[in-house]
């Protein structure tokens, strides 16, 4: 059971005899309420599967009177739990927190006229459908992008005959290289951060130039919030540290597979301590496929079985030169690497989207279950309005 919805994908089944089957057996629009674990979490049963009793880890709550809507009462235990802390230490302090029938029955619940209710549900409703929805095209876009790059890197743009090699099945013209060999000197580099010695947090200015720190790696991207930033004197004193377009950032410690590539806005901002630089030499390869490249499974693989350490995997300049990357011919490389970064900018598009879409349904579940914002009871033939 999920917050305002049931997951049935796998139900079990037991005998009950037929007291037990007419004391247990759910009816449409009973409020279900999870009795242990993440307590108050609460769905309504709408029939979806016939005959069906509950067990004894949760609460089913029947409405008495019409002037109750019971998904009215779902989503007013949702904010006063998640939001609201409302019932904070409600629940009974054992191994697992638990919530007893006669602390849920003490559980008040503001009670809007009924056709106010219905408004309510309505609109939370609809907003919940619409994330609901934009999940599942997330999903798909991300499924679309996994199914792409899988198919670009067996059978490259031409569907070719795949051959096998170290690090398993790649098209025929393509080869594998080390991540060193792509980048060779002069030009190209892998490289460690500054050392803690030659940047200390108290360096941190309010204004100056912004520093990649691993907690900015996300998604093959950098992320721009939150950026610890030093004076412009320090920054030239750490040149060799400074960001170019087409470089790419790794995280030194934990999931070692994460890395960022480094776009025209974020060239002139410096590596962190905690990172590695990987700058491919020029001609070698396109620096944004390479960057795609190295989310091959057979690379990710690679870094996380050599990795060292237990506790805490991290990599190094050595682990980094070492890798094998699977490499087509230089014609290839930009159009492999623009259909993806098409495929990203409409995944980055939807999350933007169900991420708006989440923050609206937060703030109208907040403030239409307290009354901060009233909904108007509406006809047969128009829809609520707030």
């Amino acid at each position: 059971m999920l917050w305002g919805r049931l997951d049935l994908g796998d139900v079990d089944t037991m005998s009950f005899d037929d007291t037990e089957a007419s004391k247990l057996t759910l009816q449409d629009l009973d409020l279900l309420v999870c009795e242990g674990g993440e307590i108050g979490r609460t769905a309504v049963w709408r029939g979806e599967v016939s005959g069906c009793l509950y067990q004894n880890h949760i609460h089913r709550l029947r409405r008495k009177t019409d002037e109750i809507d019971p998904l009215f009462v779902m989503y007013w235990l949702q904010a006063a739990f998640l939001q609201l802390g409302l019932f904070e230490g409600i629940g009974n302090r054992t191994t697992i927190p638990n919530l007893s029938s006669a602390r849920l029955k003490s559980l008040p619940v503001p009670v809007p006229e009924i056709h106010e209710q219905g408004a309510v549900v309505f609109i939370l409703s609809k907003l919940q459908t619409a994330v609901g929805l934009e999940t599942a095209r997330l999903r798909a876009l991300r499924d679309l992008k996994a199914g792409t790059m899988a198919r670009l890197f067996l059978l490259g743009l031409q569907n070719e005959d795949a051959v096998e090699t170290e690090i398993g099945p790649i098209p025929r013209s393509w080869s594998v290289v080390t991540l060193g060999r792509l980048c060779s000197e002069p030009l190209g580099t892998i490289q460690t951060g500054p050392f803690g010695s030659q940047l200390h947090s108290s360096d941190y200015v309010e204004s100056g130039v912004p520093i990649v720190n691993p907690t900015h790696i996300a998604n093959g991207r950098i992320v721009r919030t939150l950026i610890p930033r030093v004076a412009e004197l320090d920054a030239t004193r750490l040149l060799r540290h400074r960001l170019q377009v087409g470089d790419i950032l790794f995280s030194r410690r934990g999931d070692v597979g994460r890395h960022a590539y480094v776009s025209e806005l974020e060239a002139g901002w410096l590596v962190g301590t905690g990172c590695l630089l990987v700058r491919p030499a020029p001609e070698t390869v396109d620096p944004k496929f390479l960057s795609y490249a190295l989310d091959h499974n057979a690379v990710q693989a690679y870094l996380k079985t050599h990795a060292a350490g237990t506790i805490m995997p991290n990599i190094n300049t050595r682990i980094l030169s070492s890798v094998p990357i699977p490499v087509p011919p230089p014609p290839d490389q930009a159009p492999i690497a623009d259909t993806l970064i098409r495929l990203d900018a409409r995944i980055e598009g939807a999350e933007h989207r169900l991420a708006l879409l989440r923050d609206v349904y937060a703030v109208c579940l907040r403030s239409l279950t307290t009354g901060a914002l009233r909904a108007r009871p509406f006809g047969p033939e128009e829809a609520p309005r707030v």
